[in-house]
C-alpha cells in the first residue's frame, strides 16, 4: 500500500482549516495529520507529527507566515505550499515566499470563500502532491495533476514549417513551472542589459503574473514586461506571458511582436510552453535558443523537440538543481535537448551560444 502524504495545515482561520481538511479528505493519497492556528503551535506539531508537506497562511497572529517560513527553511527545510489572497499585494508577498523556499502557492479568495475555494480544490490537491516530491534546499543554500482534457499545441497553432527571413535578431525562449519563478530570476539577474530579447511562459495564475514581471524588472539589467498583445519584441527586453493567455511570437514585416491568445489550456496550462516554443520555432527558427526549466509535467517537451529539429539550440535544467525534474526531464527523454546544465550555468551558456549565432 502506497504511503500517504502527511499534511499539516497552518492557518489562523478555523473556516479555512476546515475547508482544506474537507478538500484533502477527497484524496486517498493525502492524510491531514494536524492543523495549527499560528506558527508557534505549528512548530510543536511539526516536531510531534513529522508532516511531509505544510500548507501555510501568510497573515497570522504571533508570527507572520513569511518569518516562520524563513526560520523553517533555515532550521528544518521541508516542502511548503503557501496560501495567498488574490490581490496584487498578496501576489508580491507570495513571490517573496517563493524566494525563501516555498515550493508553490494556492490562491485564497477574499470573498465567498466557502464556494470559491472549491474552484481551486483540484489545484490544491495537485500542488500538495507535487510538493511532496519536490527538492527543498535550506534557505541559506537557495538560489536567489489536473484532470481536465489535455490538449496539444495544435489547439492554438498548427504544426508546420516556414521559410525564415534572413535576420540577425536573436531570441531566447524560456518555459518553466513549479520552482520556475526563482529559476527565471537566477537567469535574468545574470543577463546584461543588451542581451537578446527573452520571451517567457511560466505557469502562474493571472493575478500573479504582473507582480512577477515587476519583481523581475527590479532585479534585472534588462527591462521586463508582462507581455501585451502586439507589443514589439526588442533586444534588452523580457516579455512574460500573462497568467491568463498563451504567449506567441509572430513576425510582422521586419519585426517580431507578442501575440496573446485566449484559446483553451494546452497540456492543461495557460500559458503553455509548448505553444510559445512552437511559435518561436515557426517564426524565429535557428536564431532562437530554447530553455526549459524546473516544473511538473511535460509542457514544453514537444515544443522543445520541434525547436531542436529546425536547428535551434536547446537547454534543459539538470535534475539536481530542479525543484521538480518533470518538464526538463521529459524534454531530455524525447531527445530534443542539446545541453543539460545546472541552473547556475545556464545564463552563461545562453550568452556563449548566442554569440556564436550568425
Amino acid at each position: 500500500m502506497q504511503k500517504k502524504i502527511k499534511v499539516l495545515i497552518i492557518d489562523d482561520s478555523a473556516l479555512i482549516r476546515q475547508l482544506l481538511k474537507e478538500i484533502f479528505s477527497r484524496e486517498a493519497s493525502i492524510e491531514v495529520v494536524g492543523t495549527a492556528a499560528d506558527p508557534l503551535i505549528a512548530r510543536e506539531k511539526i516536531k510531534q507529527l513529522s508532516p511531509d508537506v505544510l500548507t501555510l497562511d501568510i497573515e497570522m497572529p504571533k508570527m507572520d507566515g513569511i518569518t516562520f517560513l524563513k526560520n523553517l527553511m533555515r532550521l528544518r527545510p521541508m516542502p511548503v505550499v503557501m496560501i495567498s489572497t488574490l490581490t496584487e499585494a498578496g501576489a508580491d508577498i507570495t513571490l517573496e515566499a517563493l524566494e525563501f523556499g516555498a515550493v508553490d502557492f494556492i490562491p485564497k479568495p477574499k470573498i465567498d470563500v466557502v464556494d470559491k475555494i472549491q474552484d481551486y480544490a483540484d489545484d490544491i490537491i495537485n500542488k500538495v502532491k507535487i510538493a511532496s516530491v519536490a527538492r527543498v534546499r535550506p534557505y541559506s543554500d537557495r538560489i536567489i495533476p489536473d484532470v481536465s482534457a489535455k490538449l496539444s499545441a495544435d489547439a492554438i497553432l498548427a504544426k508546420g514549417t516556414k521559410k525564415f527571413l534572413q535576420t540577425t535578431e536573436k531570441m531566447i525562449a524560456i518555459g518553466s513551472s513549479t520552482g520556475g519563478t526563482e529559476a527565471i530570476k537566477d537567469i535574468l539577474i545574470k543577463m546584461p542589459a543588451h542581451a537578446p530579447a527573452i520571451v517567457i511562459s511560466q505557469h502562474i495564475p493571472a493575478a500573479f503574473s504582473r507582480a512577477f514581471a515587476k519583481r523581475m524588472d527590479s532585479c534585472s539589467a534588462m527591462t521586463v514586461y508582462e507581455a501585451k498583445n502586439g507589443q514589439q519584441i526588442l533586444p534588452g527586453h523580457v516579455y512574460i506571458a500573462p497568467g491568463s493567455h498563451h504567449l506567441l511570437v509572430e513576425r510582422s514585416g521586419a519585426r517580431y511582436v507578442c501575440r496573446l491568445n485566449d484559446g483553451p489550456p494546452v497540456n492543461r496550462h495557460k500559458p503553455s510552453v509548448d505553444v510559445m516554443f512552437r511559435s518561436v520555432c515557426q517564426n524565429v527558427g535557428p536564431n532562437a535558443v530554447g530553455v526549459i526549466l524546473t516544473g511538473m509535467g511535460d509542457d514544453g517537451a514537444r515544443g522543445m523537440n520541434e525547436m531542436h529539429d529546425i536547428g535551434s539550440a536547446t537547454i534543459a535544467q539538470d535534475e539536481k538543481s530542479s525543484v521538480v525534474w518533470g518538464m526538463p526531464g521529459m524534454a531530455v527523454k524525447q531527445g530534443g535537448v542539446d545541453h543539460i546544465l545546472p541552473l547556475d550555468r545556464i545564463a552563461q551558456k545562453l550568452l556563449d551560444l548566442l554569440s556564436g549565432l550568425k
